[in-house]
């Protein structure tokens, strides 16, 4: 169980990693508008080379999947800040066994939800 001076850090950790998913994906957003906006420039009369143009998709594909993947670390931290939120004393316990996740784990990885044990038993199952 985490006291309210950890909980307090927790959740400044959480807000702060929030604060950066944001900021990451608005990154992904402009990049995204500008690469748009790039195209209907004067030089796209001009034809690009097909490797060019192969690069560039593969280009807006690693952009695509980086913004998926910070889309969904967001959403893990959402989740994490509704359940502190709603229910701080039971947060920081491993939603398979009940035991605690430990202050440590939750300070490097503030939206964890299972313990060491836990996690690594899911991990070799998959």
């Amino acid at each position: 169980m985490l006291n309210k001076k950890q909980l307090s850090h927790i959740e400044k950790r959480l807000l702060e990693e929030r604060a950066r998913a944001l900021r990451s994906l608005g990154l992904f957003d402009q990049m995204a508008k500008a690469d748009r906006e790039s195209g209907d420039s004067d030089l796209s009369v001009y034809t690009d080379h097909m490797a060019d143009q192969g690069t560039e998709a593969m280009e807006r594909e690693k952009a695509a999947l980086f913004a998926t993947k910070e889309g969904r670390y967001l959403y893990r931290i959402e989740e994490a800040l509704r359940r502190l939120y709603n229910a701080p004393e039971n947060f920081g316990s491993c939603h398979t066994c009940g035991a605690d996740v430990g202050f440590e784990r939750l300070d490097a990885l503030p939206h964890a939800r299972y313990c060491i044990e836990c996690k690594v038993k899911e991990e070799e199952a998959a």
